[in-house]
């Protein structure tokens, strides 16, 4: 595949992702309740409370689940612009700082999810990274070699 081609397949996907990521936080909401969800939600209670959760748990984890769509959604627009930025100006460095925030988000969320024993957000996070971090790194090099 020719650089070009490549460069505006990259672009799409990641605008893909940048979609997926709003219409999950538009969902997440109104869904995060759901019986779909009650796997997971028992997953989350059995780390915290291994004993059996409190009743009152289901309630405050959903209300947390609720809270999180709209900022997944926001950051997601944020992202949609900051792809479609790069991708017109082609300037390198906004690729750059998108791999940035990738770095710092990443790390701490892993971390966070491994000290609650909260394995299903790890591999969420493992999967977010790879379908974002190698389009973002192939532009971020094409970018950086074609302004030099």
């Amino acid at each position: 595949m020719e650089h070009s081609a490549m460069r505006k397949w990259a672009v799409h996907w990641l605008l893909l992702v940048c979609a997926v990521h709003v219409a999950v936080g538009a969902l997440l909401p109104w869904l995060g309740g759901a019986a779909l969800f009650d796997g997971y939600h028992r997953g989350v209670e059995a780390a915290f409370w291994p004993a059996g959760a409190p009743a009152e748990a289901r309630g405050l984890q959903t209300w947390w689940i609720a809270l999180f769509g709209p900022t997944v959604q926001v950051m997601a627009l944020f992202m949609f612009a900051l792809v479609r930025l790069a991708d017109r100006l082609r300037q390198p460095a906004i690729w750059l700082w998108l791999i940035a925030g990738l770095a710092i988000w990443a790390p701490q969320d892993i971390l966070v999810s491994m000290r609650a024993d909260c394995w299903a957000h790890v591999a969420v996070d493992a999967f977010a990274l790879a379908v974002m971090l190698p389009p973002l790194a192939w532009l971020w090099f094409h970018d950086r070699r074609a302004e030099a």
